[in-house]
């Protein structure tokens, strides 16, 4: 089980910047040992080019996104994914689909940094904090020995995750 390789799928709204954050650290900070999906409930259809700029200024993939629709996998012949985490406050509240193979899920919720409003400069700072906030989680998840704990234990730990700085929401609901 040392070998195996955990599918992550990070859910927004739009699918144009949180989990395009999200989906590009796992994929390059997961060490092999995760693979990063992103999608949305009703995506935008774009990529938000702050998510990509950021993505660059801190050497992070940032080609080859798109946003599309979460029931890109829920299909029979979708990747099967072993967790499932929304990053916005919205898709927590909304019916996602039936996920085969039943996933961990956990509400990782920051703010949007797309809803700010001002200059670029103030608009790609809100897009470096949400990129903090998403990496300093990831990098707790990743150091989580998942073999090896319990599936109480971790839920427990992917919801104490979700509670870490940056939090949009006191709360931690399941997607």
């Amino acid at each position: 089980m040392a070998d195996r390789i955990y599918n992550v799928l990070f859910l927004c709204t739009g699918n144009s910047a949180r989990s395009i954050l999200a989906e590009s650290i796992l994929n390059k900070d997961g060490g092999g040992r995760f693979r990063a999906f992103s999608a949305g409930s009703q995506p935008k259809g774009t990529v938000n080019p702050f998510a990509l700029r950021v993505l660059k200024s801190y050497e992070y993939p940032a080609d080859g996104f798109r946003s599309k629709s979460w029931e890109e996998f829920a299909v029979a012949d979708a990747p099967v994914m072993d967790f499932v985490f929304t990053v916005c406050d919205n898709a927590a509240g909304e019916s996602c689909p039936v996920w085969p193979g039943q996933p961990m899920t956990a509400h990782w919720g920051i703010e949007d940094p797309a809803a700010v409003e001002g200059t670029d400069i103030q608009k790609e700072a809100a897009f470096v904090a949400a990129f903090r906030y998403l990496k300093n989680r990831i990098s707790v998840f990743t150091a989580l020995p998942v073999a090896s704990l319990d599936k109480s234990s971790l839920r427990a730990k992917l919801a104490e995750i979700g509670q870490s700085e940056g939090a949009s929401s006191p709360r931690n609901s399941a997607a």
